[in-house]
């Protein structure tokens, strides 16, 4: 297209056409068009995982857990009881906001509050057997989605996956950072 006289440009959904001399037509991909399309890839992708997510961990037997749920669960994990603080500070929100999603957990059952026996203060949270069920759901949901998406990779394209994904992560650790 060098040398052509772009006589008019249109922009679709699907991308951009140039007009060259009032004949021809050509898709033109421009950083504009780049950035919407990337924009509304990354909206569909947040959107499906989120659905998906809740639709597979959503069964009979936790017809209540929610996504957000899943994140605040998976923070406690399996392991030792944990502070509220550093739960919170894990999650990027406060301790106020996390306060809010564990009394729904407790009340749900996958969650259950101690006093720290070192400093009476301290507020501990720990998953309950329900909640360690539904945390193991959530994790063999998260192995098969990496696994369903990895195989259907060549070993170039998952290193290129791996790279621009923690590029990706990089950037918005350093936006929660600000």
């Amino acid at each position: 297209m060098q040398g052509c006289v772009i006589r008019s440009f249109r922009v679709y959904a699907t991308g951009c056409m140039a007009y060259i001399d009032g004949k021809t037509e050509r898709k033109v991909r421009t950083e504009v068009d780049i950035n919407a399309a990337l924009n509304e890839v990354f909206v569909k992708v947040f959107k499906n995982i989120t659905g998906i997510e809740e639709r597979v961990i959503r069964t009979e037997e936790y017809y209540n857990a929610t996504a957000n749920d899943m994140h605040v669960i998976e923070t406690i994990g399996m392991g030792q009881p944990r502070n509220m603080t550093s739960v919170a500070k894990a999650l990027s929100v406060t301790t106020g906001t996390l306060t809010i999603s564990v009394n729904s957990l407790v009340k749900k059952g996958f969650v259950v509050r101690s006093r720290s026996e070192e400093d009476r203060r301290v507020v501990l949270v720990s998953l309950t057997e329900k909640g360690k069920q539904v945390y193991m759901k959530h994790q063999k949901f998260h192995e098969e989605l990496v696994k369903s998406i990895v195989d259907r990779l060549d070993e170039r394209e998952k290193i290129l996956l791996e790279k621009v994904l923690s590029n990706l992560n990089g950037y918005f650790r350093e936006m929660q950072q600000k």
